[in-house]
């Protein structure tokens, strides 16, 4: 039997606010086997923890990320968005899926480098849709790559062969049983996001998906222990 993988959705959002150190670390307590983290630049090239565009909803300030500095976002949010280099070295020796909402090619080459100059490579792998994951595979020829679709129609096979992925991630109502023996018979892992109900977590599982992404990692552990995943 497959092992699943659990992912927590930006941490442990639902009980601390996403994106954040204390998050991620809530998240791994928690039983988490990764966690999913969105990275942005700020003005000067500093990658940050932020899903958004702008502060408005987290941090209630109607500014870009990408207006200001780094040092005028710690002002700003008291410290509390981190940056990646901050999260890499918090994480320890958890695995961290990126994400690379909105990444540039330039963008993606400084995440990347990021990565390998801290030494996490191994434990550190990416998630996007096709442009941006090719971009990463440009930076960094053996990145661990899931490559995030939102159709039922497949992938072609010379995007597959050009990234390389490990994992297809996909929209958890996506997922079918069908759909995981195709990719597993390809060699290729699935990753389904975001479930949030046992109802869901149970069918995913019962799907044979290999990773589940989660605000509520305490229901998904309730479930994997049902399933004995």
């Amino acid at each position: 039997m497959r092992t699943l993988t659990a992912v927590g959705h930006r941490g442990d959002p639902y009980r601390v606010r996403e994106n954040t150190l204390p998050s991620i670390g809530s998240a791994f307590a928690r039983g988490a086997d990764a966690v999913e983290i969105d990275v942005r630049l700020t003005r000067d090239g500093v990658p940050v923890l932020l899903h958004d565009e702008t502060l408005q909803r987290l941090w209630g300030h109607d500014v870009r990320l990408d207006a200001v500095t780094a040092p005028q976002l710690k002002e700003l949010t008291g410290g509390g968005i981190p940056t990646l280099r901050d999260a890499l070295t918090a994480a320890g020796a958890g695995r961290l899926m990126i994400d690379l909402p909105g990444a540039s090619p330039e963008g993606v080459r400084t995440v990347v480098g990021l990565v390998r100059d801290c030494g996490a490579r191994e434990r550190t792998y990416y998630c996007a849709g096709a442009r941006t994951m090719l971009a990463v595979r440009a930076a960094d020829p053996d990145a661990e790559i899931a490559l995030t679709w939102t159709s039922l129609s497949p992938p072609r096979r010379a995007l597959i062969d050009a990234l390389a992925p490990a994992w297809l991630n996909y929209r958890f109502g996506l997922v079918s049983r069908e759909l995981t023996d195709a990719l597993h018979r390809e060699g290729l892992l699935v990753s389904a996001w975001t479930a949030d109900t046992r109802r869901t977590m149970r069918r995913l599982i019962a799907a044979g998906v290999d990773s589940v992404t989660t605000n509520r990692l305490d229901a998904l552990e309730d479930v994997r222990a049902e399933s004995g995943r």
